[in-house]
């Protein structure tokens, strides 16, 4: 195909869709505000590693760069919950073996997927070209520099704060696009490897026992009810702490007299060891720069955007962050971008897609994408909002537990159940609105049962599995 493509946004999702067109013959244009990530170093106080997952893996897969990805990625196969006075337990993703998430560098993964784009002759970064206006009746893109470009499509890919979104809502009489900020912001800290110093080459032949403070396999969570504390590995040893927390106190009145921790309360180095002591006395020996990363660091802005249309005429389309930016509560707003891209080019494939010659109708295309993920893309929205709650505060709740424990062993016995986590994250052929209705159904009946029930262990497992058989025989229908 001689098609020009034009794709606004150099992150994770814009680097893998130019592989996948470029696969596909398409000349791609590429054009991102920030530098050359491969020259200089990555901003501090940003997400530095990632959760990836079968979604996500599914999409690298196709372009073959899932094994490449997974080498230098960290497995983890459960949250490792941290209590108070520092006990430990673990919760397992999954009952079934091979099931875990894998902890990835955000940057190396980016870097990888420009890397690979440029392998085509097609394929061409501009850096530092800022789109600043998008003109939704001509396609054209204006840039920063002052240059205009257009293609025969538009995609964007500029993530949440995007500028072809913020466009399009000018000049679409119809568009909706709107913003729900939690009430917590984050903070990013940081726990170091045993071997901090060491070159990346020589800490990678150690065992994990050298160069981790602590069990390199697990995610690890300090719920404490109004807030939390997680940490992932990284593959140098080190981890890479997020602390999720209220951005402004809570008057004293609207929380019967309570001290609600909260940002603006932690303004010198006093008020922010005494917080960590307090509620993270296992994890403050392992941060020596806890206090130059908590006030170096910025503090970021937790929200869920919907928008739509997604498209206009054929001329451009929105996607990934750009469109249904979410909260990182279940570790799918990669995963969920890079299944985009994967669903987008999988419509390229299908009957109307290519119109006359070699010529793609992409107003079919588009339309056909967004009444396939739009959906979906709400479900993982809703459920990533309803998992912050769950790791701030379920995690720590002995019934929550019981059901965890409950889901390990269904999973264990029986090959066909899969619990609410494992549908999203373990089922790339799982719709996300099919795992949020079958998952939340299944999750009443076992927390009713876990409510009752103190050892999980007496259960009658195959009682309960033919129980919530029925419940997705009634589900399927119910849609009949």
């Amino acid at each position: 195909m001689t098609e020009k493509m034009i794709i606004i946004g150099a992150g994770l999702a814009g680097s893998l869709l130019a592989i996948y067109l470029a696969r596909r013959g398409f000349s791609v244009d590429v054009f991102e505000a920030r530098g050359d990530m491969r020259k200089g170093e990555v901003a501090a106080g940003r997400s530095i590693n990632l959760a990836l997952s079968d979604r996500g893996i599914a999409a690298l897969r196709e372009v073959g760069m899932d094994e490449y990805m997974l080498a230098e990625a960290v497995p983890m196969y459960g949250r490792m919950i941290h209590s108070e006075n520092g006990e430990t337990k673990l919760l397992p993703y999954s009952g079934r073996k091979g099931e875990f998430i894998n902890s990835v560098s955000r940057s190396g993964l980016n870097i990888a997927l420009i890397n690979e784009a440029e392998k085509y002759d097609g394929v061409r970064f501009h850096f530092n070209e800022a789109c600043v206006d998008f003109d939704c009746n001509s396609g054209v893109v204006r840039l920063g520099s002052g240059n205009r470009v257009s293609g025969d499509t538009v995609i964007a890919a500029d993530g949440a704060g995007s500028v072809v979104r913020q466009a399009m809502e000018h000049q679409i009489p119809d568009f909706e696009s709107y913003s729900v900020f939690l009430e917590h912001g984050y903070k990013e800290l940081h726990i170091p490897g045993r071997t901090a110093g060491g070159s990346p080459a020589s800490n990678a032949k150690r065992s994990p026992e050298d160069r981790f403070l602590l069990d390199p396999n697990a995610l690890h969570i300090w719920p404490r009810h109004r807030f939390m504390m997680i940490a992932l590995p990284n593959f140098d040893g080190s981890f890479t702490c997020t602390l999720f927390l209220a951005n402004k106190s809570v008057p004293p009145a609207a929380t019967a007299g309570t001290d609600t921790a909260s940002f603006d309360r932690l303004t010198d180095e006093n008020s922010l060891l005494n917080f960590f002591d307090r509620e993270f006395p296992d994890a403050v020996p392992l941060m020596p720069t806890l206090v130059e990363d908590f006030f170096t660091n910025p503090t970021g802005q937790l929200g869920t955007l919907k928008s739509w249309p997604w498209h206009v005429d054929g001329k451009v389309l929105l996607l990934g962050d750009s469109a249904h930016a979410m909260v990182p509560f279940y570790g799918q707003g990669m995963n969920c971008a890079f299944e985009d891209v994967r669903i987008l080019d999988s419509l390229l494939s299908e009957p109307g897609a290519v119109a006359t010659g070699s010529s793609v109708d992409w107003k079919v295309v588009f339309e056909q994408y967004a009444a396939l993920r739009k959906p979906n893309t709400d479900a993982i929205q809703e459920m990533a909002e309803e998992n912050f709650y769950e790791m701030r505060d379920a995690t720590a709740d002995r019934v929550f537990q019981r059901k965890r424990a409950l889901e390990t062993r269904l999973e264990r016995t029986f090959p066909d159940y899969f619990s609410k986590y494992s549908m999203v994250t373990f089922r790339e052929d799982l719709p996300y609105s099919v795992a949020k209705e079958r998952g939340n159904a299944q999750d009443r009946l076992l927390m009713e049962i876990c409510a009752e029930e103190e050892n999980t262990e007496d259960i009658d497992l195959t009682s309960i599995f033919t129980d919530l058989q029925k419940l997705q025989l009634e589900e399927i229908g119910s849609k009949r």
